[in-house]
């Protein structure tokens, strides 16, 4: 059994959830009123709610239905210390943003930061951090050195050099190429996803991956390990700090300039004829004349076509 008098039945029909939502009004209206009117007001005119407003919105819906869920379920004790969890990780975001970003990268050039000496620099750190370095170590120390930055000014300084030579210099991306708290978002090629290296010597295109970027597959495991919750939460913060831009690409799409489709240059990575980013969406009527589709027919077991060789598509 749920809490607040549903059963699991209740789940998996129209009226159960209608009865669970009218409990959670409930909920909302006993703990925030304004936001409870909020959300009636959106839904009687969801068209006339601007996608920053929605945003907005659901944003500061999402504690109280986290709350309600928990209670709901019954594991709030649980959902707590997850939360826990989350507000140890909570400096590396801070820092990463406002010091990070905002300082160190904007202060110090690319240039600059391949003179410094990150070696140096991460032992000075250590010793007055008085334990081994970690990038989580290093946003709480950093935090508190900002509570008085007249006294700490030293350190700061030294975190400041620090920050740009782990961002800016290939030694740095290296040192902390599996963290976040050194990893800013980057700009993309969509039409070069693929790190190719292009060798036309022998005559003809040959197309390497870098060995950094090659990863063998073994039968069909996934060849990337996925994140962890600090990099999860880091994906997470970036998506509100879309949603403060009103932007809101990954569920929109890229609007404006941004969304331009430009021909590619020849060469490697180049789509094949007839396709456009995004226009490939499982549709046979849409394929480009000379290519096979791989989807599974209907009633056939998926596992069956996934075993097949994987060929080139165009033929």
């Amino acid at each position: 059994m749920l809490n607040f008098g549903f059963a699991f039945s209740d789940l998996y029909s129209r009226a159960g959830l209608a009865r669970i939502d009218a409990a959670f009004l409930r909920y909302l209206g006993e703990g925030d009123a304004p936001l409870a009117r909020r959300l009636a007001a959106a839904r009687a005119q969801p068209d006339a709610l601007a996608k920053k407003a929605e945003s907005e919105l659901l944003i500061a819906l999402a504690p109280h239905l986290e709350d309600f869920t928990a209670a709901l379920f019954g594991i709030t004790a649980e959902v707590q210390a997850l939360s826990a969890r989350h507000a140890e990780l909570a400096p590396l975001y801070t820092v990463k943003r406002l010091f990070v970003q905002r300082r160190a990268t904007h202060r110090i050039t690319p240039d600059e930061a391949a003179g410094l000496d990150g070696a140096a620099l991460e032992a000075r750190l250590a010793s007055w951090f008085g334990q081994p370095f970690s990038e989580l170590v290093f946003a709480r120390e950093v935090s508190a050195w900002l509570r008085d930055e007249t006294q700490h000014a030293d350190r700061i300084e030294t975190a400041v050099q620090y920050a740009a030579w782990a961002s800016q210099t290939a030694a740095g991306k290296r040192k902390h190429g599996t963290g976040i708290l050194f990893r800013a978002p980057s700009k993309l090629d969509f039409l070069r996803l693929v790190p190719a290296h292009t060798d036309t010597t022998v005559g003809y295109a040959v197309h390497r991956l870098e060995h950094a970027h090659l990863r063998r597959r073994e039968g069909f495991s996934l060849t990337d390990a996925g994140t962890d919750l600090a990099g999860a939460l880091d994906q997470a913060n970036y998506c509100i700090w879309c949603h403060e831009q009103g932007k809101d690409s990954c569920s929109t799409g890229l609007r404006g300039k941004a969304a331009a489709t430009k021909e590619p240059a020849a060469g490697a990575n180049a789509p094949a004829p007839g396709f456009k980013k995004n226009s490939f969406r499982r549709d046979p009527g849409r394929l480009p004349a000379g290519t096979k589709d791989f989807r599974v027919p209907q009633g056939q077991d998926r596992g069956a076509c996934d075993r097949r060789p994987r060929r080139h598509l165009r033929r």
